[in-house]
């Protein structure tokens, strides 16, 4: 009875579960089958094993998510690319300024028309950049 007592009297410590899991089974595995079941499980991005095992004992929906660092190394360097874009239009903006500051009208149109003419080869490049993203886009995003 004093045992009782002194388990009653301890409040310290984390509190017990309502429904402990205490049923253990094991599994063997031989090398192939271990390797297909950490493919399975880095697929599902779960945490823990016990609860990835659980969920296929018990068939509960398994979520799968596969990354292509292809796709995602392509995103990125698009995504850098449009940003160098971005500011080479914001360094646009200041060479004309500077160019009819410090240059007579002139001499700032000829150096003008020599930047158009990049700038529209820069458009050209521009648009098929797009293109070649859209069927990228079609061919290995949309499945």
């Amino acid at each position: 009875m004093n045992d009782n007592n002194k388990k009653q009297l301890k409040k310290t410590g984390r509190r017990p579960k309502e429904d402990p899991a205490t049923i253990r089974y094991t599994i063997s595995f031989n090398e192939q089958e271990h390797a297909r079941f950490l493919a399975l499980f880095d697929k599902s991005g779960m945490q823990v094993k016990a609860h990835f095992i659980t969920s296929c004992i018990f068939d509960k929906t398994i979520k799968t998510i596969q990354i292509d660092k292809g796709t995602v190394d392509f995103y990125m360097r698009l995504t850098s690319f449009h940003s160098q874009f971005r500011s080479i239009g914001v360094n646009y903006n200041q060479i004309v300024k500077l160019l009819y500051k410090n240059f007579s009208e002139k001499k700032a149109a000829a150096f003008l028309y020599k930047l158009e003419k990049q700038t529209a080869e820069m458009a050209i490049l521009c648009q098929k950049i797009i293109q070649i993203s859209e069927e990228f886009e079609a061919k290995h995003l949309k499945k």
